[in-house]
């Protein structure tokens, strides 16, 4: 009888482990970058979670399909844990004293673009969520996991999922709309801003030329 490959990561079997990394390595790299946004720390959140994995390969279940769940509930601790060190950095960094911030214009230039546009405004509302709703929502709806496996995967009642998942749709839609309608609003005011600067500016050549036709 073979051995199941859940079997042979129990005993420690470095091969099985291999064919473990091989099959969901970019799984897991995907759910870190969409949880992070960076696609560096997500590369660290990969060897991070493999590198748990391996530790804790003895609380593997004997019996199960995949081991996709397992691995991205991992992966998702060791994001929570990056969050952590990361608000513990920025708090650091604030200590600091500032320094000459350079405008970014290309957040301007991708939002006249009506997808961008929506996109940009959903990834600020999905920070927005709470941590645990946030979660959900990504193992569900991006990775594709049914709510068995999300529980599994977070290790808390099917139950809780459903209701979490729940509320974080909900949020979300309403916070999308939020985030447009505060960037569409933003964008109106520098146009008009501008749109006065121009105005004063032709009005001044305008102005200028007559007097010396005169």
């Amino acid at each position: 009888m073979e051995i199941s490959i859940r079997a042979r990561i129990r005993a420690g079997d470095a091969v099985a482990f291999g064919q473990l990394f091989e099959e969901h390595a970019r799984v897991v790299h995907r759910h870190a970058a969409r949880m992070t946004g960076d696609r560096t720390v997500a590369e660290d959140v990969v060897s991070l979670t493999f590198l748990e994995a391996w530790r804790l390969r003895a609380g593997v279940a004997p019996e199960g399909e995949s081991l996709r769940p397992w691995l991205l509930g991992i992966a998702t601790n060791v994001i929570r844990n990056t969050r952590r060190a990361a608000r513990r950095h920025q708090k650091a960094l604030a200590k600091l004293p500032p320094h000459e911030v350079v405008p970014d214009f290309a957040a301007e230039l991708t939002g006249r673009i009506a997808d961008a546009e929506q996109l940009m405004a959903a990834k600020a509302a999905l920070e927005r969520l709470r941590p645990a709703e946030r979660e959900v929502f990504a193992l569900y709806v991006w990775e594709g996991l049914d709510h068995a496996a999300v529980a599994e995967a977070l290790g808390k009642p099917v139950g809780t999922v459903r209701s979490r998942l729940s509320r974080a749709r909900a949020r979300l839609r309403e916070l999308t709309d939020q985030e447009l309608a505060r960037e569409r609003a933003e964008r109106s005011t520098q146009r008009r801003s501008g749109s006065g600067q121009l105005t004063g500016d032709r009005a001044l050549a305008v102005r200028s030329t007559k007097e010396t036709i005169r």
